[in-house]
């Protein structure tokens, strides 16, 4: 599909790996990530898929050939550890789909167009359906985050993302709602909830509602905003779905919400 469009692609050594849950070993992982970083000729990283193993090997990567020469790196879900750790440098990256979701989505879907126009230099400006409980205001800020508790599982690390003054993304799968909640009462408690200064809520996906909570989960996410005075736009089409648009990590952002729609230009 990429070659098809003009790209010149590779494949890591071991993308086809299998080593029970894992793409290959930790060295083999390891080895096909660094082995992307160093290149010179590589200008972009697509993920295979998201999953579960970045946090083995995170502190194992060498990035000082990725902070002189820069490149796109794409993925979401589990990748969320990789956008933290170049966003942290001051580099870009994009939340977007994988290979496995360019096989088996539409061959010109927007998602993957979208995607590949930020490659070229193109940023987007995303207009939504607003949402009543939508939070209006406008903010500017450098946009962070990704799948929620990924990262919830970098809290205290050194792969933390810098909040202060950010726009925060979070994204879902499969949670109950009251894990939902534990972990937007960690961000509260920690102070992180009043440093932002605008949240995009994504899609939380397969996550049913618990009447026993008294609230929705978009409820028990607003909660967790408190008094802050600061835009909130919810129901973004960014997760684990389908529409799944693409998002500049570590770009400067701005966000315009109302109850109509909501506006993210980057």
């Amino acid at each position: 599909m990429l070659a098809s469009k003009g790209f010149y692609v590779t494949e890591g050594k071991f993308a086809r790996g299998e080593y029970g849950r894992f793409a290959g070993t930790v060295d083999e992982r390891i080895a096909d990530m660094q082995e992307a970083i160093d290149s010179s000729e590589v200008k972009a990283i697509l993920c295979s898929r998201g999953g579960y193993g970045v946090s083995q090997i995170i502190d194992k990567i060498d990035f000082s050939l990725f902070r002189q020469r820069p490149k796109w790196l794409i993925g979401f879900s589990d990748i969320t550890i990789l956008h933290a750790a170049i966003n942290r440098a001051e580099i870009a990256s994009i939340h977007g789909i994988m290979a496995k979701h360019i096989t088996e989505l539409p061959e010109n879907c927007e998602q993957l167009n979208k995607m590949l126009e930020i490659l070229m230099g193109k940023f987007p400006v995303y207009t939504v359906k607003g949402e009543t409980i939508n939070k209006p205001g406008k903010a500017s800020g450098v946009l962070v985050g990704g799948n929620l508790s990924v990262l919830m599982g970098l809290r205290g690390t050194p792969f933390e993302p810098d909040y202060e003054g950010k726009i925060l993304f979070i994204e879902d799968i499969a949670e109950k709602p009251y894990h939902i909640d534990r972990m937007m009462q960690n961000l509260r408690l920690s102070g992180i909830m009043d440093k932002i200064s605008g949240l995009v809520v994504g899609q939380f996906s397969d996550c049913e509602e618990d009447p026993l909570m008294h609230q929705t989960i978009n409820g028990i996410i607003l909660s967790a905003v408190g008094n802050n005075n600061y835009p909130v736009c919810f129901n973004f089409p960014a997760g684990h779905v389908d529409d799944n648009l693409p998002l500049v990590l570590g770009a400067s952002v701005s966000l315009e919400v109302n109850v109509t729609n909501a506006i993210l230009s980057f």
